[in-house]
């Protein structure tokens, strides 16, 4: 069967989004990552009480959930792993738990790209699932960042490393994991060799050629 639900990790300025954004587009799915839950729950007044208590929080992932589908975000490829400025009340381990959890429900509909790190982690196993992970070296990631914001090289190779670091800490944190591995996904794609387009382009055929 075709896959229904794609997910794509990705290093700091390695073109994820990019690649994210082109293959929903082709396949028709939705698209969600991290900064879209977060800028989502950030229009629903995200706050601790809500976060913290079960009940709403459900009624928040509802309501998340549909906004999927009616709103679209633009945002650069910067890696980050939630917005710093919706998670500000809540707090960093608290918008972490929403965005699994927002992922959870998001993929049971199918249909959908979700560029977040480490999802394919908890959904690991779901009918339909294809797992990519779009990388880079450091010196391609730090370039590629450097020009889509302008700020100075050294500032960007201290953001792209303080992101790495905190990528293998996610992966520690939340799901026990020492270090990741290519195994952790179905398609690895680096973006010193391949174009965003032909990465994705090869993450479309993968989809359409997917088996159980």
């Amino acid at each position: 069967m075709a896959a229904r639900l794609v997910t794509i990790s990705h290093a700091s300025g390695a073109g994820g989004d990019s690649v994210g954004r082109m293959v929903a587009e082709r396949l028709r799915f939705r698209y969600i990552d991290e900064e879209v839950i977060a800028l989502a729950a950030e229009k629903e007044g995200l706050d601790t009480e809500v976060v913290a208590d079960s009940e709403r929080r459900k009624g928040l992932l509802d309501r998340l959930i549909a906004d999927f589908s009616l709103t679209h975000f633009a945002a650069a490829d910067g890696g980050l792993f939630w917005n710093p400025h919706a998670a500000g009340a809540a707090g960093r381990d608290d918008m972490r738990a929403l965005i699994i959890e927002a992922i959870r429900e998001t993929a049971k509909r199918g249909d959908v790209v979700i560029v977040a790190h480490a999802a394919s982690i908890p959904l690991a196993g779901s009918e339909g699932l294809l797992r990519i992970l779009v990388t880079a070296s450091v010196e391609t990631r730090v370039r590629r960042v450097a020009e889509s914001t302008r700020r100075p090289a050294a500032e960007i190779a201290k953001f792209v490393n303080d992101s790495d670091a905190g990528r293998a800490a996610y992966f520690r944190r939340f799901y026990g994991i020492e270090e990741e591995m290519p195994t952790h996904y179905d398609l690895v794609l680096n973006t010193d060799v391949l174009t965003i387009e032909d990465a994705g382009e090869i993450v479309v055929s993968a989809a359409a050629r997917r088996r159980s």
